[in-house]
C-alpha cells in the first residue's frame, strides 16, 4: 500500500504526518525506504528519461540529479551531486540538479528518503543510497548497450557518460541508450567505488549554485512573484504563549492596497496588494493582547529558574562512572567554576517566509525556504484541512537556516491560514526582521556548575557537571525525551572523551515560556564550557593546555588525532608577539571530530579581534574540500557572533528587534580561518556544525592567555576585558 491511498485518518497517514514533523531542526530522525521503487515514472522514451528516481538523462547526454535536501548556502546540493555524479561515471560538465518534489515523495513511498537538512546530516546520512543510486543506474546503462550489441557486460566500459565495447571499440552515450536502460530491472548487489578511485567526488569542484547566485537567478522564498499573488504582513503576540484579545481595522481597512484583516489566535495579518502596503497597514492596527501569565518573565525570572534547576536535588542523572564522592574526597585540589550563556536568534538573512495558494480544486501549493519539506507538506495540509496528497511544496533556495526553518514550520502554517481567507488567490506571507527577532524559537539559554578534584600529580580523578537549561525536544519532539533528560541538553559533558574514571552528570530541564528550537550545533554551549574548564584545570595543574588534553584522550581516539594535526599547523608552543594570546579547544559531535587553535588580541580598552583560527577536522571522509573550508569560515563568523550576542528579555517579550542591538559580525571582524582536512576513513561526518564546536572555547582560552582573564558568562562585553 502506497500513502497516496491511505484513508485521511489512518494511523499510516498520522505516523506519516509524525514523522515528517519529527525530522525537522537539528534532530534527524532517518527512515528506511526501497532505493528505486517508484522508478521510470517519466518517458523511458523521447528526449528525457527517467532512469531511475534520482537521475534523469536526456538524449543529448545532459544529466539532472534530483536532490531531496534543502540548500541553505552550505553545498550540500553540489555534495550529493558529486556523489551521484562519482557513481554514475557521466560527464560533470553536463550535470545539473533539481529538488526533488515532497509531493511525490509522498506518492511514491519515499523514494527520495528524508528531505530534512539539518544537525550536519545532509551528505552525511544519504551519502550511501544516493552513490548506490549512481551505481546503480551505470549499471542498468551499460547493461542496455551490452544488449544493444548483443555483448557480454564485462567487455564493456564507461567513461564521463559514455560506455564502450572493448573488442569492437564500439561506443554509446548514455543519452542513446537512456531509454532502453530505465526498462531493465535495476541491480541488487550494488558495488561502490573506493574514495582512492573517485574522480568526482573528493575533488574541489566548483558548487552548481554559485553561478547562477552571482548572476541573481535562483529564486529564493522572498522572490515568490505568481500572477495575480498578494502579500501579507503579521504581528504575533509580543509576549510568548499569549492570545489576540482584540483588534480595530477601521483605519486599516481604508487604506490604499489592503485587501483583508486575518486573525487567528495568536497573529492577526493584514492582506494587501504590497507587502510594503500590507506591513503600513498593519501598523495601523488598535490591537489588544492577552499576555496571559507571562508578561513579568524576564532576564531576572529566567536566571532564577535555571538557578533553582541548580538546586534540585532531584535533578535527572544523565551519566555516573566510577565513585565520584571518594574521588572528591581524595583530591588534592578541587576546582570549581560556573559557566552561563543566553538565549539567541537564529537572524537568518531571509526572514520567515511563506506562499500559499488553495487552488479552486482545495489542491493547495506552497512555495517556501524550508529545511525539510516533507514537514513543510504537513504543515500546509494541517492547516489546510486537507489530505497531504493534495499539498504540494516547492523547495525555494534558503537564506540562512541554521535550525529555524526545519521545526517548527510555524510560518507555514501561517502562510496557509491567511491564504484560506483568501481562496483562489496566491498570498505570500513575509515576516518583518522585528517580526523575525521577536518570534524564533531560541537557543537555550543555561546555567553550568562544574567541579574536577586533582590529585598531587596534576590528574583528574573527578568530574561533575550540573546543567540547567530548557529542552528543545520538550518543545518541538516530547517523544524523543528519554527519562527526562533531552540528549541535545547535555551532549558533549555527557559523552566526554578525557579518561576520568569518576564522573556524574546531571541535568535539571527548566522550561521557561520562551520557545527553544535547533540553532546551529544544538547544545554547543556544552563544548564552550567544557573546554574552557579543562584549560582551567590545565592552568590549576600547572600544565600546558594542549598537553594536559592529550595525556587525558586514549592512543588511537580520534580526537588526539585531530588535536595533533591543530596544534602542527597552528605552531603550537611557538612565541607571539606582545599582546597575543593562544587557545585551544577540542569537541567531537555531528559525526566529526574537531580540535581548534585560536589566536586573538585585546587592548587596554577591552577591545578583542580574534586574528587567526585553525581547525582540524575528521569527517571520515569529505566529498568537496572547498566546500569544507567555506563551512569552516562560516563556523567561524557563527561561532564569533555567539560570543557577543543575546537575546533578553523584559516584560515577557525579546528586547531585540533588528540588526542595531543584535550585532552580527562583519567583514573586519572576521579571523583568517585555516581549515586542516584529516580524514581517518570509515565513517562519515558532517561540517556544517563541527567547526563551531570549538570556536568559542578556543577564544575564550586564548583571552585568558593573553590577559589572565576567566570568562565564564556570555555575552562577552569590552569592561569583562580590560586589564
Amino acid at each position: 500500500m502506497t500513502s497516496a491511498s491511505l484513508p485521511p485518518r489512518s494511523p499510516q497517514r498520522r505516523a506519516f504526518l509524525r514523522a515528517c514533523a519529527a525530522a525537522g531542526g537539528g534532530l534527524m530522525l532517518e527512515f528506511s525506504f526501497p532505493l528505486l521503487a517508484g522508478a521510470a515514472e517519466l518517458s523511458t522514451s523521447g528526449p528525457v528519461t527517467e532512469v531511475n528516481a534520482w537521475i534523469v538523462i536526456h538524449t543529448d547526454d545532459r544529466v539532472v540529479i534530483r536532490i531531496a535536501r534543502s540548500e541553505m548556502g552550505q553545498g550540500t546540493l553540489t555534495a550529493l551531486a558529486q556523489l551521484v555524479a562519482e557513481e554514475l561515471d557521466c560527464d560533470w560538465a553536463n550535470v545539473s540538479t533539481e529538488f526533488a518534489s515532497p509531493n511525490e515523495n509522498l506518492r511514491r513511498n519515499r523514494v527520495w528518503g528524508s528531505m530534512s537538512t539539518g544537525g550536519s546530516q545532509g551528505v552525511r546520512s544519504s551519502q550511501d543510497y544516493v552513490r548506490k543510486a549512481g551505481a546503480a543506474a551505470r549499471e542498468m546503462l551499460v547493461a542496455a548497450a551490452a544488449a544493444q550489441w548483443q555483448a557480454a557486460v564485462t567487455e564493456c566500459s564507461v567513461d564521463k557518460g559514455v560506455i564502450t565495447h572493448g573488442p569492437t571499440r564500439r561506443s554509446l552515450r548514455y543519452g542513446e541508450v537512456a531509454g532502453a536502460a530505465a526498462k531493465i530491472a535495476p541491480p541488487t548487489d550494488i558495488k561502490l567505488r573506493e574514495p582512492a578511485e573517485w574522480k568526482i567526488a573528493g575533488k574541489p569542484l566548483p558548487r552548481l549554485d554559485i553561478p547562477d547566485k552571482v548572476l541573481g537567478k535562483p529564486v529564493f522564498g522572498t522572490d515568490v512573484l505568481l500572477p495575480g499573488m498578494l502579500h501579507a504582513a503579521i504581528a504575533q503576540c509580543p509576549v510568548f504563549g499569549g492570545t489576540l484579545k482584540s483588534f480595530d481595522a477601521g483605519a486599516a481597512e481604508g487604506m490604499r492596497g489592503v485587501k483583508k484583516v486575518v486573525r487567528a489566535e495568536d497573529f492577526v495579518a493584514v492582506v494587501a496588494d504590497s507587502w510594503w502596503r500590507a506591513q503600513r497597514a498593519l501598523g495601523a492596527l488598535k490591537i489588544e493582547w492577552d499576555f496571559g501569565t507571562n508578561g513579568a518573565a524576564s532576564d531576572a525570572t529566567i536566571e532564577k529558574m535555571l538557578r533553582e534547576g541548580l538546586d534540585d536535588p532531584k535533578a535527572a542523572s544523565v551519566r555516573k562512572t566510577g565513585e565520584p564522592d571518594a574521588a572528591f574526597a581524595a583530591a588534592a585540589k578541587i576546582v570549581e567554576a560556573e559557566y552561563a550563556s543566553p538565549y539567541l536568534a537564529h537572524a537568518t538573512m531571509e526572514p520567515q517566509v511563506c506562499t500559499a495558494w488553495i487552488k479552486p480544486d482545495g489542491f493547495v501549493e506552497v512555495w517556501t525556504s524550508t529545511q525539510n519539506g516533507e514537514a513543510s507538506l504537513a504543515a500546509a495540509a494541517q492547516a489546510a484541512g486537507v489530505a497531504p496528497e493534495k499539498v504540494e511544496v516547492h523547495k525555494m533556495m534558503l537564506g540562512g537556516g541554521f535550525g529555524r526553518r526545519g521545526a517548527p514550520q510555524d510560518f507555514v502554517r501561517q502562510g496557509v491560514t491567511i491564504a484560506k481567507a483568501m481562496p483562489g488567490t496566491p498570498v505570500k506571507l513575509m515576516w518583518s526582521r522585528e517580526e523575525d527577532m521577536q518570534h524564533d524559537f531560541y537557543r537555550p539559554a543555561s546555567i553550568v556548575k562544574l567541579r574536577a578534584g586533582l590529585n598531587d600529580e596534576g590528574k583528574v580523578i573527578g568530574f561533575e557537571a550540573k546543567i540547567a537549561c530548557p529542552s528543545i525536544l520538550a518543545v518541538l519532539i516530547p517523544r524523543a525525551l528519554r527519562n527526562g533528560i533531552d540528549f541535545t541538553a547535555v551532549r558533549t559533558l555527557s559523552d566526554m572523551p578525557y579518561s576520568i574514571a569518576n564522573q556524574r552528570i546531571d541535568y535539571a530541564m527548566r522550561n521557561g515560556h520562551v520557545p527553544v528550537g535547533f540553532w546551529r550545533a544544538p547544545g554547543q554551549q556544552n563544548g564552550v564550557y567544557r573546554e574552557c574548564f579543562i584549560d582551567e584545570l590545565a592552568h590549576a595543574a600547572g600544565k600546558d593546555p594542549l598537553a594536559f588534553r592529550l595525556a587525558m584522550l586514549e592512543p588511537g581516539d580520534r580526537n588526539l588525532r585531530v588535536l595533533e594535526a591543530v596544534a602542527k599547523a597552528a605552531g603550537w608552543g611557538r612565541p607571539l608577539p606582545a599582546g597575543v594570546g593562544r587557545g585551544v579547544a577540542v569537541v567531537e559531535g555531528f559525526g566529526s571530530y574537531a580540535a581548534g587553535v585560536a589566536e586573538v588580541s585585546v587592548t587596554a580598552e577591552g577591545a578583542l579581534k580574534v586574528l587567526r583560527y585553525v581547525v582540524a577536522i575528521d569527517s571520515g571522509y569529505f566529498v568537496n574540500p572547498d566546500t569544507c573550508a567555506a563551512q569552516a569560515e562560516s563556523n567561524a563568523v557563527y561561532g564569533l557572533g555567539a560570543l557577543f550576542e543575546a537575546c533578553s528579555v523584559k516584560d515577557g517579550r525579546i528586547q531585540q528587534s533588528n540588526f542595531h542591538d543584535f550585532q552580527l559580525p562583519v567583514i573586519g571582524d572576521m579571523p583568517k580561518v585555516e581549515l586542516v582536512l584529516v580524514p581517518s576513513g570509515g565513517f562519515w561526518g558532517g561540517h556544517g556544525e563541527p567547526g563551531i564546536l570549538p570556536f568559542q572555547a578556543a577564544v575564550l582560552n586564548a583571552v585568558f592567555a593573553a590577559t589572565g582573564t576567566r570568562i565564564r558568562r556570555l555575552p562577552l562585553r569590552k569592561e569583562d576585558l580590560r586589564g
